[in-house]
């Protein structure tokens, strides 16, 4: 009987092992954590990290091809030698609008706006070089275009005002005109990232481009013109708000086609008033703006 009585306990406990087992493999892992809080679980927990739901916000990245990326050239096409000085030579009208820009900085600094407004109307000469050499040697990449743009920044969004501004000293109040200073520098910004991202039009310019602003502004510090600061500094922030707006205005490809006459016109009365002609011209071009922009709702 003892050995009997032994034998069925040991089938007893091995029946009862197993069923203890089974029921605890179906409780919750919450009751196991409440019994037992310091124990850990980690194939459980690899199991529960394994199905976390991705969220749908996040997109999933794409594998990124780096022998790709790294090849792209900056100069699109044949890559010989003549091609690469061409490129050089026209990226260096590019550097050289951006150092007369960083030199009118420096000298409206100093004291020497005229000086510094003659440097701003040099890197519109160059500004409008580089463009022109690039198309005309078939140099043109997204790199020019992108490098002309930031020089663009530096030259007329942030050497022009500064240049204003030293003009403006002495004649209105520091704030105002570190107002409308800034409202240049906001507005040229707006409008050359506006220009990269949006569609050419090769007979109109969405607002005024910003050469042309920088244009206007050192040919008015550079002449000088008799008017007072109050009134030179709303004409700097109206022509800050057309840079941003949706007036068309014409580009000088077309303004050159126009007739003779309309070119006869400025250049008489520059012989005889160059002040007075150039703000008619300034007043002129601002309004065409307008003018072409009702023209096109009335025929539309």
């Amino acid at each position: 009987m003892r050995r009997s009585g032994t034998i069925a306990r040991q089938v007893l406990w091995v029946r009862a092992g197993r069923r203890d087992r089974g029921l605890r493999t179906g409780v919750d892992r919450p009751l196991i954590e409440r019994r037992f809080p310091k124990r850990r679980y980690p194939r459980y927990d690899a199991e529960v990290a394994a199905i976390v739901p991705v969220s749908p916000a996040v997109a999933p990245v794409p594998p990124v091809d780096e022998a790709a990326a790294i090849s792209i050239p900056l100069l699109p096409g044949a890559r010989t030698t003549a091609r690469r000085m061409k490129f050089v030579l026209v990226n260096g009208c590019t550097l050289a609008s951006l150092t007369l820009g960083m030199l009118a900085i420096f000298l409206a600094m100093q004291g020497e706006v005229r000086p510094a407004a003659l440097c701003l109307i040099a890197c519109v000469a160059f500004d409008g070089l580089d463009g022109a050499l690039a198309r005309r040697l078939g140099v043109a990449s997204p790199f020019g275009a992108q490098m002309d743009s930031l020089a663009d920044m530096c030259s007329f969004g942030l050497a022009a005002p500064v240049v204003v501004y030293a003009s403006l000293a002495g004649s209105v109040p520091p704030a105002a005109a570190a107002v409308a200073c800034a409202l240049v520098a906001s507005c040229a910004a707006i409008r050359l990232a506006r220009f990269n991202v949006s569609p050419k039009d090769g007979r109109f310019f969405c607002g005024v481009p910003t050469t042309m602003a920088a244009a206007m502004l050192a040919l008015t510090v550079a002449i000088g013109l008799p008017v007072s600061g109050l009134v030179l500094l709303g004409g700097v922030a109206l022509l800050a708000f057309a840079m941003v707006s949706s007036f068309p205005y014409a580009k000088l490809a077309r303004l050159v086609k126009l007739p003779p006459w309309v070119w006869l016109a400025p250049v008489i009365g520059a012989l005889v008033d160059i002040r007075l002609t150039f703000a008619l011209v300034v007043v002129g071009y601002l309004l065409s703006g307008p003018v072409l922009w009702l023209r096109q709702r009335r025929t539309i």
